[in-house]
């Protein structure tokens, strides 16, 4: 039996979530007058009872190096997926109303690398040439150039990419850096399932069609679009067309580019198609249908972009909320992305912050700090979005490794160094200028890494979240690195382990560990 479609709008009123405080109003002596006085004083100091040093577990860490490698790779069916029903619009459930599995890239196809140091380099490469696209793409917001504004670098990608003539007129593209996580979707009617790059720097949802002019390898066949019964062209007069950055038209029809500025892209026409989650299909969500792409690491057929724009996933289905979990990327297990569920209430909550210049990124109300339980002395703009667009943290799933500004970061670094002195050094590796040799080790105590909000919350990392293997022999690196960008950006590394959660009406993210 199919199952029922549901469209965005009817979709709106099944996804919604409300917190409360209570304060004392009563001092009837002087007693509790000082007491209360005392425990304000200590309240920055004793509210998040963080310990000031954490155990890392060098042993396990090392033996994800060497298990990655020999994980089984696993294909998982939409009807086998974990599926939470679609809850009333008078539920007061606090179940997600949407469920799909979440993956690491590991469990879908094998390194081709040989060993884990030579993995480490190449996730770290990807994983730099995404932050440098992400920084572009703020540049031109904040500089006001359109991305229409751009013209390629090579002439060759003006030419026709499919069998109806459609043609790309300027070079466009989709950086997707480290891609680590993917879900399982299906797209049409009847529907195809295919794995897709989940991705909070990205609006466009897209998957790579037939006829194919340029198209990467893929896990599973390319999307025919002329078997679906509910694909459905956009007109270029249409909303969704009119929200591209970069679009045009070709006989009446929408067409789309997608650019962050590495020179990959995807480029293709602009429809509208059913998209099935687990039992669920959704109706006319908007997506690309890339008939000349490039640039994407093999295995996904596409991304389903979950940024803060009216073209992403979340905003289509109008959803009140999303989270993810991010398992550990060298193992083999399985998390979930959920909409509609509200941040539970002992979530580490923090403003969600947007940015007028740039509506995509998910920026994070940061105010600090700690290392070793004790609060940095950072800049008071540290991680303050500017006027201008420029500045701020953004949580994103696709960059890896956590990126702070060069003064952050050497005050950061410098603070877990002083912690770490009794761990025998090692030498840098590639960005990581703070490594240790721990071969002889089992387990290590390091200072403990946490983020700090408003309201004195904070949230501490996990040790294993900050201080990595990078081969299988027992060298491990304080896993954040510098970034000359005015923008910083909290990596999944740092995430992995923690439920994330974006509270869009009420402008939140709110952190809550080991709830994968």
């Amino acid at each position: 039996m199919l199952a029922p479609f549901i469209t965005p709008t009817e979709l709106h009123n099944l996804l919604s979530p409300s917190p409360k405080m209570a304060r004392p109003t009563s001092l009837s002596c002087l007693l509790f007058t000082l007491f209360s006085f005392s425990i304000a004083l200590a309240s920055s100091r004793t509210l998040s009872t963080i310990p000031t040093t954490t155990v890392l577990d060098v042993a396990a860490s090392i033996h994800s190096t060497l298990n990655v490698f020999s994980l089984d790779r696993k294909t998982i069916p939409l009807d086998q997926q974990e599926e939470a029903e679609p809850s009333s619009p008078s539920s007061s459930s606090s179940s997600s109303s949407l469920t799909l599995q979440l993956l690491s890239r590991a469990t879908l196809q094998k390194p081709s690398q040989r060993d884990y140091r030579s993995l480490t380099l190449a996730r770290l490469e990807r994983d730099s040439a995404r932050v440098k696209s992400l920084a572009a793409r703020l540049d031109l917001a904040v500089n006001g150039i359109a991305k229409s504004d751009l013209k390629p670098l090579d002439a060759s990608a003006e030419r026709e990419i499919g069998a109806e003539g459609l043609e790309s007129p300027v070079v466009s593209g989709t950086s997707q850096g480290s891609g680590e996580y993917f879900s399982r979707l299906g797209v049409g009617d009847p529907p195809s399932q295919v794995y897709m790059v989940i991705d909070t720097g990205s609006d466009v949802n897209w998957v790579q069609c037939a006829p194919c002019a340029n198209c990467y390898q893929q896990a599973d066949p390319i999307f025919e679009p002329a078997s679906s019964s509910s694909f459905s062209p956009l007109t270029c007069d249409t909303r969704q067309c009119r929200s591209l950055d970069v679009s045009a038209c070709r006989n009446g029809s929408c067409l789309y580019q997608v650019s962050y500025g590495d020179g990959s892209y995807t480029v293709g026409d602009f429809a509208t198609e059913t998209i099935t989650l687990g039992s669920t299909r959704l109706r006319d969500v908007a997506i690309g249908c890339g008939h000349n792409n490039e640039g994407l690491f093999v295995g996904a057929a596409g991304l389903l972009g979950l940024g803060g724009g009216s073209l992403s996933f979340p905003s289509q289905l109008n959803a009140s909320s999303f989270s993810y979990c991010l398992v550990d990327r060298d193992s083999d297990s399985a998390s979930t992305l959920e909409f509609g569920s509200p941040l539970p209430p002992n979530a580490v909550a923090a403003p969600l912050i947007r940015n007028p210049h740039l509506d995509t990124f998910l920026y994070l109300g940061l105010t600090g700090i700690s290392v070793g339980g004790d609060p940095l002395q950072l800049p008071e703009a540290a991680f303050q979005l500017g006027r201008d667009g420029s500045g701020g943290i953004i949580v994103d799933s696709g960059t890896a490794v956590t990126r702070l500004r060069s003064e952050v970061y050497g005050a950061v670094r410098d603070a877990f160094a002083r912690g770490t002195r009794g761990l025998p050094a090692a030498g840098g590796f590639a960005l990581f200028d703070t490594c240790y040799d721990l071969s002889s080790k089992g387990s290590v105590e390091v200072p403990t890494v946490a983020l700090r909000f408003g309201d004195g919350k904070e949230w501490a990392l996990p040790a294993k979240n900050y201080m990595i293997p990078v081969d299988s022999n027992g060298t491990f690196c304080f896993a954040l690195a510098p970034t000359s960008s005015a923008l910083s950006i909290l990596g999944n590394v740092q995430q992995q382990g923690t439920r994330v959660g974006f509270d869009l009406r009420g402008s939140r993210v709110g952190f809550v560990p080991n709830k994968c």
